[in-house]
């Protein structure tokens, strides 16, 4: 009968020290509901405000992809406008057709970005410590984190408008 009432005890004390963490972090702004809230399925953090060069600024990218025959050139002719950006994209997210303004030069961190261009629908993956350079000017592409961890790229956005997005959507292609 001892051990019975004994345990009644520890059990209850048990619940009572329970419900008292329980209603100290609801006292200070913590429930279990803010600590699930998902992260967004693709989160791009400015790095930079967008900048300006001071100087006259012209350039020009060729692009041969792997296994393609022919190179893209990307002439720029006021490159002036840059921003620099890193975007963080979930397991499995995927972002909407769409094309820039002017080049994207990406350089992947963290995890591995299939990129894939309406041109061919070729999934092409990036791994960490690799980079490619993205033409926009109407090239119109998507990309995916194919992993099971977040996956972190830096893109360096060159001719981007002064304010608004910098994706400019675009239709399905693949």
């Amino acid at each position: 009968m001892q051990a019975t009432t004994s345990r009644r005890r520890s059990m209850i004390s048990g619940i009572a020290a329970a419900t008292t963490v329980a209603l100290g972090l609801v006292g200070v702004g913590f429930t279990p509901l803010q600590a699930q809230t998902p992260p967004p399925p693709i989160l791009i953090e400015l790095l930079t405000p967008r900048s300006l060069f001071t100087d006259d600024i012209r350039g020009q990218f060729r692009i041969k992809l792997e296994g393609e025959h022919r190179t893209t050139v990307v002439n720029m002719q006021d490159a002036s406008r840059t921003v620099v950006a890193k975007i963080t994209v979930q397991p499995g997210a995927q972002f909407p057709w769409h094309t820039h303004s002017g080049p994207v030069i990406v350089n992947v961190a963290q995890g591995e970005l299939v990129y894939v261009e309406a041109s061919d629908c070729v999934e092409r993956p990036y791994p960490a410590g690799t980079a490619f350079a993205d033409p926009g000017h109407g090239h119109v592409h998507t990309a995916f984190n194919p992993g099971t961890e977040p996956m972190v790229f830096i893109a360096t956005f060159f001719e981007a408008p002064a304010e608004g997005p910098l994706l400019i959507p675009a239709d399905p292609a693949c």
